[in-house]
């Protein structure tokens, strides 16, 4: 195997007696070490056959030099680095038997003169000499010293005769002898016995793959300076491929800086070109060589879609060879029906000059393009039309996409990308085009675009007939319902969507879909939960007799933020396991906004449960496809994200994450008042666990000129309580400025109005507010019964709005509910408790348990400061002086501000 590194390694230690052809080559310079796979390797050690078989470059040799270093110390090994010259059976054979010599001096004598009186051009029976020289080597080995050979790159050795003998050699394998095989091609053996026994163990080009720290650590050693996203661009191009990373260092070494170097890793330019082209490309057939070519253009391609790209019948065959010779494909599915090429393999198949070619790429890419219409995959088929420059042809094609297709999939970052490549001509050319273009920006929040886009339907009408006509206007009302509800507008919301829902033709259940769970989204904002609740029935079952999963699948998750409104968290992650569930038997390939959504919301439904490591795993999950779908719920996350990380006080991460947020929002074009109100809600948030008491005032004050008031706006979709939740946030502030009573008014009027509107949420969120604000005030008799309706509330499985009463007040809640009638609720709660901890008292003249912080702490209470001047003096928040007067009290073993003042200054803390 090509040894990549430009310097040459340490040596190796080998065995002294054995001469060059037995030399097992040094680790090249730098190489990252892998023990996980070495591990693996070792699992194989009572087997029989160890095979590593990947592409060229993926490390193979490299990785059977460090497992023959680690291991244990009563193995040897024999290493044969094979070449072309060994495909003749007699001269291999003649080569392991020599070097079987080294350790067994008396075998084979006989035979290996046998060997050497061969003539190549005459049978010779070389199952019946194995068979007499494995039954001698079965007499010589030890069982306390086996022996481990190692036939390295044998695919350039590889041949019918050479696969039979070594074939015979692996059935009748001696006790005390293991063979270790690399190659970058599969060999020919019959191995069902081997791994049915298990006595086979392989490895192959996914396991070889350099795992992101891996890559990170190869960069690393080499002082590579790359950070942030081009590091991130460059292990993702590199796919883990050892060579193409290393020859990423090489020519940086020769540029002398990384400056001077394209900003990715490009297989198409360079040293891996040459490497490419000489070790792969150059060694394969011409017919497959022409194949790689042409199918090249394709980001994926099954043996089909290559036949009609190519108008032949042979490529089904040619994908095997490929497959058996490990030419750089991956698998995209688990049937092996999908491939696409690695990214550096398809560069350079893409470089190719097009004056080369036998068939023009456009001409290639249209024939994909009927290809794929014919399987009515549009989407496809639309790309591969714009790519072969045909954009009338592109277009004709999205006109065959439907408005329910497209509100279903809700994929708009596709129908924008194509939106780029097709004129304004085009766009406007017929009223279907419009109606879908329209559609796609309303949902990509570009609402003036949308209604711009619109507002060409005009020249339509009137339309050839009274129900074409009656249908366009109707579906003019009610994209101008979404668009107003995007722009914050009630009246106009409620009197377009319901004016189309009264006039859009029964075949147009998309359009009705999206009116009705408009209609539901502005209910749960005026806190009518019962209207929301009829319109979700109404549009689960119209979704269920169309047997649209995906319309079901949004219908569920539009129940389910009703359902958490009203505190039903258990029964609203039912809802959303359902969504999921109608969407199990789609394409995992293809991306849908629904899902994605539903992903997020499971994510925030499980912080409320106060689990949030699992809430973490499926809001990352949900971004990435709500991120690749172009959708805005991608705010779910973002903002969900930032206050898992604010509440484990990683403050710096949850305004990162908010940042990233609003960048993509910018970047997508996205109006303000579609998360600015959102993102900001989650700011002050953060800002009052900091004790940054200004800026979360002015801010606060700001969103309730918004949204409160005769004229307020229409809370933003993805959080359509956004104004009650600024009124808790206002609360808190109060509370922090020493306004008890006025924080205690806002409180009561919110659980008031949860109350009456069934917003259990809202009731349990001010009832523990209620319950610190009391506990704070030494009001703890009136706590104990606030405590007691807020436990009641949440009787749906609501958790997280108790966690400032653990942190704050965890002595006495855990007192409470130990004290009362188990529940669910409680029990849960009780489980989010640390373990007790035992006291230790202080020794007099110790102050080695009291942190720096904490001492300053405590001596600000010993001069009779509050906990709010305590927190302006330090400059750290309310929440976190009451965290420190904890611990001193723990540490202490005191229950209270004046014994801990008392018990430090008998310790001689205090003076």
């Amino acid at each position: 195997m090509t040894d990549l590194s430009p310097l040459p390694g340490p040596a190796s230690v080998t065995i002294a007696t054995l001469d060059g052809r037995f030399f097992r080559p040094p680790l090249p310079d730098g190489y990252v070490l892998r023990p996980r796979l070495c591990e693996r390797l070792s699992a194989g050690l009572g087997g029989r056959l160890l095979l590593v078989c990947a592409p060229a470059g993926f490390g193979k040799s490299s990785l059977a030099v460090e497992f023959c270093q680690s291991l244990p110390a009563h193995w040897q090994s024999l290493w044969l680095g094979l070449s072309p010259r060994d495909n003749d059976p007699g001269r291999f054979l003649e080569r392991l038997l020599e070097g079987l010599q080294d350790y067994f001096p008396d075998l084979g004598s006989r035979a290996l003169g046998l060997l050497k009186m061969r003539q190549r051009h005459q049978p010779f029976a070389f199952e019946e000499w194995l068979d007499g020289l494995l039954d001698e080597l079965a007499l010589q080995l030890q069982p306390t010293a086996p022996l481990l050979l190692v036939l390295d790159d044998y695919h350039l050795a590889q041949g019918p005769v050479l696969d039979r003998c070594l074939q015979f050699f692996l059935n009748h394998l001696p006790d005390g002898l293991l063979v270790m095989v690399t190659s970058r091609q599969r060999p020919d053996w019959h191995l069902a016995r081997l791994r049915l026994s298990r006595q086979l163990l392989e490895l192959h080009e996914q396991d070889l793959r350099l795992t992101h720290d891996e890559a990170l650590t190869l960069l690393d050693r080499h002082s590579s300076s790359l950070r942030g996203e081009a590091l991130e661009n460059l292990i993702q191009r590199s796919e883990g491929w050892v060579a193409g990373l290393r020859f990423w260092l090489l020519a940086v070494s020769e540029a002398g800086s990384e400056a001077a170097l394209p900003p990715a890793l490009n297989g198409g330019e360079g040293l891996i070109r040459d490497y490419l082209l000489e070790e792969v490309i150059d060694c394969l057939p011409a017919e497959v060589q022409a194949f790689l070519y042409d199918t090249a253009p394709q980001e994926r391609f099954c043996s089909e879609l290559c036949d009609a790209v190519r108008e032949a019948h042979d490529s089904a065959e040619i994908l095997r060879f490929l497959l058996a010779h490990q030419v750089f494909l991956v698998p995209l599915d688990e049937h092996g029906h999908w491939y696409r090429y690695h990214h550096l393999f398809s560069d350079l198949l893409r470089s190719r000059p097009l004056a080369q070619t036998l068939v023009p790429a456009a001409t290639l890419h249209l024939r994909a393009c009927r290809w794929f219409n014919a399987q009515g995959l549009l989407d496809e088929a639309v790309e591969q039309a714009l790519r072969a420059g045909h954009l009338d042809v592109a277009a004709n094609l999205v006109q065959n996409l439907s408005e329910e297709q497209l509100l279903a999939e809700q994929n708009v970052g596709m129908l924008l990308r194509w939106k780029m490549d097709l004129p304004d001509s085009l766009l406007i050319s017929t009223p279907r085009l419009i109606v879908l273009y329209s559609w796609a920006l309303g949902l990509a929040c570009q609402l003036d675009a949308a209604e711009e886009l619109s507002s060409h339907l005009s020249r339509f009408l009137p339309a050839p007939s009274a129900s074409a006509q009656k249908s366009m206007l109707a579906q003019w009302l009610a994209l101008s319902g979404i668009i107003a509800r995007g722009r914050g507008h009630r009246e106009l919301t409620q009197r377009y969507c319901s004016e189309a829902l009264d006039s859009l033709p029964v075949k147009r259940y998309g359009q009705r879909l999206m009116c009705l769970s408009t209609l539901s989204n502005l209910a749960i904002a005026d806190g009518d939960l019962w209207r929301a609740r009829g319109l979700n029935r109404e549009s689960l079952e119209l979704a269920q007799r169309v047997g649209n999963p995906l319309f079901e699948a949004l219908a569920h998750y539009d129940r389910a933020r009703v359902l958490q409104a009203r505190g039903e968290i258990l029964r609203a992650l039912d809802e959303v396991h359902q969504g999921l569930e109608r969407l199990r038997g789609l394409s995992a390939q293809r991306l849908y906004a629904v899902r994605a959504r539903l992903t997020l919301y499971e994510g925030f439904l499980l912080s409320m449960r106060l689990q949030p490591q699992q809430a973490r795993a499926r809001l990352l999950s949900g971004l990435s496809e709500a991120r690749a779908c172009r959708d805005i719920s991608v705010l779910i996350g973002h903002c969900v994200i930032a206050r898992l990380d604010g509440s484990a006080g990683e403050f710096a991460k949850a305004f990162a994450e908010l940042a990233e947020a609003e960048r993509l929002m910018h970047i997508w074009d996205v109006p303000p008042i579609y998360y600015l109100a959102m993102i900001t809600l989650v700011k002050c948030e953060l800002w009052l666990a900091q004790g940054r008491t200004d800026l979360a005032e002015a801010w606060l004050a700001r969103l309730g000129q918004t949204y409160t008031g005769e004229r307020a706006a229409a809370p933003p979709e993805f959080h359509p309580q956004l104004p009650l939740h600024v009124e808790l946030q206002q609360a808190l502030l109060d509370t922090i400025q020493g306004n008890a009573m006025l924080a205690e008014g806002r409180l009561n009027a919110l659980h008031e109005n949860g109350q009456q509107t069934g917003r259990q949420l809202l009731s349990v969120m001010a009832l523990t507010q209620t319950v610190a604000l009391m506990l704070a005030g030494g009001r703890e008799p009136e706590a104990r019964k606030a405590l007691s309706h807020a436990l009641e509330a949440a009787g749906g499985g609501v958790v997280q709005p108790f966690d400032l009463l653990v942190k704050e007040h965890g002595d006495w809640l855990r007192g409470q509910l130990v004290s009362i009638a188990s529940t669910a609720v409680s029990q849960q709660l009780l489980a989010h408790f640390p373990q007790p901890v035992t006291r230790t008292i202080m020794e007099p003249g110790s102050t080695e348990q009291l942190s720096t912080r904490e001492l300053a702490v405590l001596h600000l209470i010993a001069q009779g400061c509050s906990n709010q001047e305590i927190s302006e003096q330090l400059f750290i928040s309310l929440h976190t002086v009451k965290t420190h007067a904890s611990h001193i009290n723990s540490k202490l073993g005191v229950e209270r501000r004046t014994q801990a003042v008392a018990r430090a200054k008998a310790l001689g803390v205090l003076t």
